[in-house]
């Protein structure tokens, strides 16, 4: 074979190796899939949590958009969406929900402090991790009021964890925080840069791969079952403003104090949900509203389905099944079947709670989060732990007067939503086990390395053929 051709097959055949060590990578990336539904938990700092309700600030908390508290000292932020590469790794994802603290009550009624923090979003790439929220709070000692959007609150300690993966879900246990320059005066001043905040734990729900995005599976079956009465029900579509309801819920959370007493420090216990009733964080949902409305008169009777079963220690052993709510004369009562231990008193009326108007809108009648206080049976279901008249969480109901008409929906926790705090075992990151793509079975660092040493031997090919040529030049 003549000496030029020799050179042009070695050629050929060194580009055809690269190419074949990089059609395994090219493979590995594909595109970001979407997180749709999941929650984070997070505590921000117990220390501080502890500062402004203790006899200092003699403050508070209260939660917005719909965020809840869980276990002894985290809030439960939902709804997760974004997106995530799990060949790369790169995850980012936004959650909703807020907690508004105050402390240090002036003679006006203000606070000397006064901050919100909401929408947390998590953003991983290249190994490093961040935290941000939007904060709205008081200077410390000015009382200045500033406003951020998406500061970048924390870094996140992501040493150890191997965010790629082909899976279905993305879970982190226990990730350690801490305080950026920008978070600290975001925070009021309260705290210095390099504070260690409270570990952060989340868990979303990603959409399959080659598939169009689909509903959490929360989300999933609660359309299917919405689906199946739908159809159920088409036919009864009544235009009216009076008549038997077509579809409703009510939600309620019993009490927030009441949920941290269970799975917090004394009670060290646990909820469970069961014959259709759904968790929304701060509340429980009961679905499959089936009852009466009449506008002219200003009523409504409704029967719902579900049941929340508290346990714990010192016998705490409390279920609430089949709420019925009334609304007459602009009062509601929220009623109940109670179990504790093995007595079971039928229809229970547990707290009351005002209605100023049952006008429907769009085929809805809809009362949101009206303030609840507890009655005197509902007192005697709990034990005597609270007295009769004292506030529990807000009633929030909603109900079809016509066919087809869809409920508001509940805060997504993703398919790993659960009561609890997240599993204290040291951090990890579950999405599935980490598979780099291609089917060549090596690891990404496999393959780069074969990539990099493919090109190493281009170049070494291409120093080859000019020495040849200069010496076929010669020889010629």
């Amino acid at each position: 074979m003549p000496r030029r051709a020799r050179i042009r097959v070695l050629a050929v055949a060194l580009f055809t190796a690269l190419l074949g060590a990089l059609l395994p990578v090219a493979g590995a990336h594909a595109a970001a899939r979407t997180v749709q539904g999941g929650r984070l938990d997070w505590g921000l700092k117990s220390s501080f949590q502890s500062y402004i309700t203790g006899p200092i600030a003699k403050g508070s908390y209260s939660l917005t958009g719909g965020a809840a508290t869980t276990g002894a000292s985290q809030f439960r932020f939902h709804s997760a969406t974004g997106t995530y590469d799990g060949a790369t790794g790169a995850f980012t994802s936004s959650f909703s929900g807020g907690v508004h603290f105050v402390g240090h009550r002036k003679s006006d009624g203000s606070h000397e402090l006064d901050m919100t923090i909401s929408r947390p979003t998590v953003r991983i790439a290249g190994g490093s991790g961040t935290l941000y929220v939007d904060v709205v709070s008081k200077v410390k000692g000015t009382g200045a009021v500033t406003s951020s959007r998406q500061v970048p609150f924390a870094t996140l300690s992501l040493g150890g964890i191997n965010m790629k993966g082909d899976g279905n879900a993305v879970t982190l246990n226990n990730v350690p925080a801490t305080l950026t320059a920008q978070g600290a005066t975001s925070f009021a001043g309260y705290y210095t840069a390099g504070t260690a905040l409270d570990p952060l734990s989340l868990s979303v729900d990603v959409a399959p791969k080659k598939a169009a995005a689909q509903p959490s599976a929360s989300a999933t079956k609660k359309a299917e079952a919405k689906d199946e009465k739908g159809k159920d029900k088409k036919d009864e579509d009544e235009k009216g403003s009076s008549g038997k309801l077509q579809d409703g819920a009510v939600d309620w959370g019993v009490r927030r104090t009441f949920r941290e007493y269970v799975t917090g420090d004394i009670a060290q216990g646990e909820w469970k949900l069961g014959d259709g009733a759904q968790d929304g964080g701060a509340l429980f949902r009961f679905p499959d509203g089936e009852g009466s409305y009449d506008k002219k008169k200003q009523t409504l009777d409704g029967e719902f389905t579900g049941s929340v079963h508290f346990t714990g220690e010192h016998g705490l052993d409390l279920t609430l099944a089949r709420p019925t709510v009334t609304v007459a004369d602009g009062k509601g009562t929220l009623r109940a079947d109670v179990t504790s231990g093995k007595k079971t008193t039928k229809d229970t009326a547990l707290v009351t709670f005002a209605v100023r108007s049952l006008a429907a809108k769009d085929g809805l009648v809809r009362v949101d989060e009206a303030p609840a206080v507890l009655t005197a049976s509902g007192a005697e279901a709990f034990g005597g732990m609270y007295r009769a008249g004292v506030a529990m969480d807000p009633v929030s109901l909603a109900v079809a007067v016509e066919g087809d008409v869809a409920l508001p929906a509940l805060p997504d926790l993703g398919s790993a939503g659960s009561t609890g705090p997240a599993d204290p075992s040291p951090r990890a990151a579950a999405a599935k086990p980490a598979a780099q793509g291609g089917s060549s079975g090596l690891s990404g660092g496999a393959v780069a390395a074969i990539a990099g040493g493919g090109v190493l031997l281009v170049a070494g090919a291409g120093l080859a053929v000019v020495r040849m040529r200069k010496r076929s030049s010669a020889d010629g």
